[in-house]
C-alpha cells in the first residue's frame, strides 16, 4: 500500500509540474538610467563590509580514542589521495600529505609519499629539499646522504643540493666526506661562488696548501694534456695573488700576477689587472717595479679603457715620486686627450699642431716624426685653398723642426721636396712655402738650389710674392742684372702693378741710370690699366723733383690735370710752385690757385671747391697783401643747411634729411640766392631786437632820457 501512495504521489507532482508555466521575462519600459549609478566597485566594497562571502570556521574535534583517531587519519587519506587523483602535476598536494603524515611521525609513509612523488616529477627542486630535509630533522643521516647523492646524481647543475649536501657533512664533523662531495662538485666546473666556498672551507681547517691547489685548478685546469679555460677572468687572478698575499706568500702572490701578465699578452690587456699588480709592489716598497709596471700598460693599453690606470698612476707619482715623474704624467694624460681629438676628426688640424707642441716638448724623435707623419697624411679632401691654409703649417712646423730641432737638412728638404709635389700648382699654390725652401737652401750654402726652385715657382706658378720675394733675394746677393730680369718678367706677367714699377724705377735711381728710371716710369703710366695711378705719377713727380727738373716737373702736372681734375692735384701744384720757383713762384703759385678755381668751378663735389678756397686762404694770409686777401675772402661761400626728402628702395617716402650747402658769390645764377639770404639775415636780426625791447622798456626809456 505505500508502495502505491508512493507511486501516486509521484504521479500528481509531475502533472503538477507539467501544468506550472514558466514566468514570463519583464520588459523594461524606461530604459533611461537611473539616477544613482552602482559600480562594480561599490558592490564588491559592502560585500567586503558585511562579509558576505566569509565561511565560518569549521568546528574544533577532539578526538578522545584510537578508534576516532583512526577514523581520522582515514578520512585525512583519503581526501589527500582524492587530491593527489585530481591532478598528480600539483607537488604542493604531495608535499602537504607527506608533512602530515611526518607531524603523525609514520615517516615510513613520508618517504612512501615523496618517492612516489619523485616518480611524478623527479626535477623539481623543492620536492628533493624537502625529502632531505624531513630525513635531516628524524636523524636519519644516512637516508638523508642518499637522497642527497640522488639529488646530485640526477640533478648536478642545481647549486643548492651542493651548498646543502657539502653544510650537513660540515656539520656532522665529516670533514673527509664534505672535502669528497665538493671533489665531485668541481668536476662539474661550477659557477665562481661554488669555488670560493670550497676555497673558503679549506681555509676554515687551514689547509693552506689545499686551497692553493684549488685556485690552480679554480683559474687552469689541465685534462688530457689540454689546458682548459675555466674561469680566466681577471679578477679570479687577482683574487688568487691577494689570497697569497694575504698569508704572506709575496713571492708566490708577484709570480701570480706575472703569469696573469703573460696569460693576457698584449692582446687582451686589463687596466685593472696593472692596477692591481702595481698597488701589491707599492705595498712591497718597490717603487722602481710599480714605475715600470705602469708605463708598460700605459704604453699598451688602448687610451680610452686606461682612465683608472691614469688616475692611479698620477696618485703613486704625487706620493712616491719626483716632478719629472708627475710632469710625464700630465704629458701622458694631456696626449690621450689629443689622440682622441684627433682621432674623433683627423682634419682638426688646430688640434693636431696643439699634439705636436706636446710631442716637441718631450718626445724623442722617431715619435715626433711619427706624429708628424700621420698629421700630413691627412690631406684636405677639397683642392680649394682655404681648406689647405692650416694644413700647409704642418708642412712647415715639420720642415723648421727637421732643420732646428733634429739638425737633418737631408730630410728637411725632402719634406720641402715632398710638400712641393703635393701641392695642385695648376690651382693654387702657396708661395711661403717655395720661399721658405730656398731660404733654407741658402742656410745651406746652396745657391743654384734656391734659384732653382725659385725659377720653378715662376715658371709654374707665378705670383706676385714669389718675384718679390726671388728679386729680394737678387738684390742682397747684389746681382742688379738678374734682378732687371726679373723685374721685366714680373712687369710682363703683371704690368697693373704699380708698386713693382716704382721699385724697378727705384732700382735703377739707385744704380744712377736716370735715363732708364725716366724711361721706366714713361712706360709706367702710358699703361691702360693700374691699380694705384695716383701712387705712380706721385712717385714720378717726386724722382723729377729730387732730379731738379722743375720744367719736366711742371709737364707732368700739366699731363696729369688732363686725365684728371682732382682738387689734390692743383694744390700739390700750387704747393710745388710755391717752393721751386725763384722771383716769381709766389705770383706762379696765384696763377695755379685762379687756375684751379676757374675750372673747379664746374664741379660737382663743392666740398673740393672748399677745400682749394681753404688752401688759397691760407697761401694768403701767409704770402698776400690785405687786397688779395679781401678778394679771397669775398670769394668764400656761405654754409647754409637745407633739407631734402629721402627715399627708401621700393620707391615710398623714408622721411627728411638734412645737410649742408655751399653758395659760392663767383657763381651768376646764386646772386638772386644771395640777396635772399642777406635779406633774411636782417629781418632775423630785427626780429631779435624788437623781441629784446619788448622784454625790458624801461632800457629803452632810460635810454631814450640819456
Amino acid at each position: 500500500r505505500g508502495g502505491a501512495c508512493a507511486h501516486s504521489d509521484g504521479k500528481m507532482a509531475s502533472t503538477a509540474a507539467g501544468k506550472q508555466r514558466i514566468p514570463k521575462v519583464a520588459k523594461v519600459k524606461n530604459k533611461a538610467p537611473a539616477e544613482v549609478q552602482i559600480t562594480a566597485e561599490q558592490l564588491l566594497r559592502e560585500a567586503k563590509e558585511r562579509e558576505l562571502e566569509l565561511l565560518p570556521p569549521p568546528p574544533q574535534q577532539k578526538i578522545t580514542d584510537v578508534e576516532e583517531l583512526n577514523d581520522y587519519k582515514l578520512r585525512k587519506r583519503k581526501t589527500f589521495e582524492d587530491n593527489i587523483r585530481k591532478n598528480r602535476t600539483v607537488i604542493s598536494n604531495w608535499i602537504k600529505y607527506a608533512q602530515w603524515e611526518e607531524s603523525l611521525k609514520e615517516i615510513q609513509r613520508a618517504r612512501s609519499i615523496y618517492e612516489r612523488a619523485l616518480d611524478v616529477d623527479y626535477r623539481n627542486v623543492t620536492l628533493w629539499l624537502k625529502y632531505a630535509e624531513m630525513e635531516m630533522k628524524n636523524r636519519q643521516v644516512n637516508h638523508a646522504r642518499n637522497i642527497w647523492d640522488r639529488a646530485i646524481t640526477t640533478l648536478p647543475r642545481v647549486n643548492q643540493f651542493w651548498y646543502t649536501y657539502t653544510y650537513m657533512e660540515e656539520m656532522l664533523g665529516n670533514v673527509a666526506g664534505s672535502r669528497q662531495v665538493f671533489e665531485r662538485w668541481m668536476e662539474w666546473q661550477p659557477e665562481e661562488q661554488a669555488w670560493h666556498s670550497y676555497i673558503n672551507f679549506e681555509l676554515r681547517y687551514k689547509e693552506v696548501d689545499r686551497a692553493r691547489s684549488i685556485y690552480e685548478r679554480y683559474i687552469l685546469s689541465r685534462a688530457l694534456s689540454v689546458l682548459v679555460l675555466v674561469h680566466p677572468e681577471v679578477k679570479n687572478w687577482i683574487k688568487y695573488a691577494r689570497f697569497e698575499e694575504k698569508h704572506s706568500y709575496f713571492a708566490h702572490a708577484r709570480k701570480v700576477y706575472e703569469r696573469a701578465v703573460e696569460f693576457f699578452g698584449e692582446e687582451h690587456m686589463d687596466e685593472h689587472l696593472y692596477v692591481a699588480f702595481a698597488k701589491f709592489e707599492e705595498n712591497q716598497k718597490e717603487f722602481e717595479r710599480v714605475r715600470v709596471i705602469y708605463k708598460y700598460a700605459l704604453d699598451r693599453i688602448p687610451k680610452q679603457d686606461a682612465q683608472n690606470l691614469f688616475k692611479n698612476y698620477t696618485i703613486f707619482e704625487k706620493k712616491f715620486g719626483d716632478r719629472r715623474g708627475i710632469e710625464d704624467i700630465i704629458v701622458s694624460k694631456r696626449r690621450f686627450q689629443y689622440e682622441e681629438e684627433v682621432k674623433a676628426n683627423p682634419h682638426n688640424y688646430d688640434a693636431w699642431f696643439d699634439y705636436l707642441r706636446l710631442v716637441e716638448s718631450d718626445t724623442d724623435a722617431e715619435t715626433v716624426r711619427e706624429v708628424y707623419e700621420r698629421a700630413i697624411a691627412n690631406v684636405p679632401p677639397i683642392q680649394e685653398k682655404r681648406h689647405w691654409k692650416r694644413y700647409i703649417y704642418l708642412w712647415i712646423n715639420y720642415a723648421l723642426y727637421e732643420e732646428l730641432e733634429a739638425k737633418a737638412s737631408k730630410r728637411t728638404r725632402q719634406v720641402y721636396q715632398a710638400c712641393l709635389e703635393l701641392l695642385p700648382h695648376k690651382k693654387f699654390t702657396f708661395a711661403k712655402m717655395w720661399l721658405l725652401y730656398a731660404q733654407f737652401e741658402i742656410r745651406q750654402k746652396n745657391l743654384p738650389l734656391a734659384r732653382r726652385a725659385l725659377g720653378t715657382s715662376i715658371g709654374k706658378c707665378p705670383k706676385n710674392k714669389l718675384f718679390k720675394g726671388y728679386i729680394e733675394l737678387e738684390l742682397q746677393l747684389r746681382e742688379f742684372d738678374r734682378c732687371r730680369k726679373l723685374y721685366e718678367k714680373f712687369l710682363e706677367f703683371a704690368p697693373e702693378n704699380c708698386t713693382s714699377w716704382i721699385k724697378f724705377a727705384e732700382l735703377e735711381t739707385i744704380l744712377g741710370d736716370i735715363d732708364r728710371a725716366r724711361a721706366i716710369y714713361e712706360l709706367a703710366i702710358g699703361q691702360p690699366r693700374l691699380d694705384m695711378p695716383e701712387v705712380l705719377w706721385k712717385s714720378y713727380i717726386d724722382f723729377e723733383i729730387e732730379q731738379e727738373e722743375y720744367e719736366k716737373t711742371r709737364n707732368l702736372y700739366r699731363r696729369l690735370l688732363q686725365r684728371t681734375q682732382h682738387v689734390k692735384v692743383w694744390i700739390s701744384l700750387a704747393q710745388f710752385e710755391l717752393s721751386a720757383g725763384q722771383g716769381e713762384r709766389l705770383q706762379r703759385c696765384r696763377q695755379v690757385y685762379e687756375e684751379a678755381n676757374k675750372a673747379m668751378r664746374s664741379c660737382e663735389e663743392k666740398e673740393e671747391r672748399v677745400m682749394l678756397l681753404e688752401s688759397w686762404r691760407g697761401f694768403e694770409e701767409e704770402f698776400g697783401t690785405d687786397a688779395t686777401r679781401e678778394r679771397i675772402d669775398k670769394l668764400m661761400p656761405e654754409k647754409i643747411k637745407k633739407r631734402r626728402k629721402l627715399q627708401a628702395e621700393d620707391g615710398s617716402d623714408a622721411g627728411w634729411e638734412e645737410y649742408y650747402d655751399y653758395i659760392f658769390p663767383e657763381d651768376t645764377a646764386n646772386q638772386p640766392n644771395l640777396k635772399l639770404l642777406a635779406m633774411a639775415k636782417l629781418w632775423k636780426k630785427q626780429q631779435q631786437e624788437s623781441e629784446a625791447a619788448a622784454m625790458d622798456p624801461d632800457k629803452d626809456i632810460d635810454e631814450s632820457q640819456t
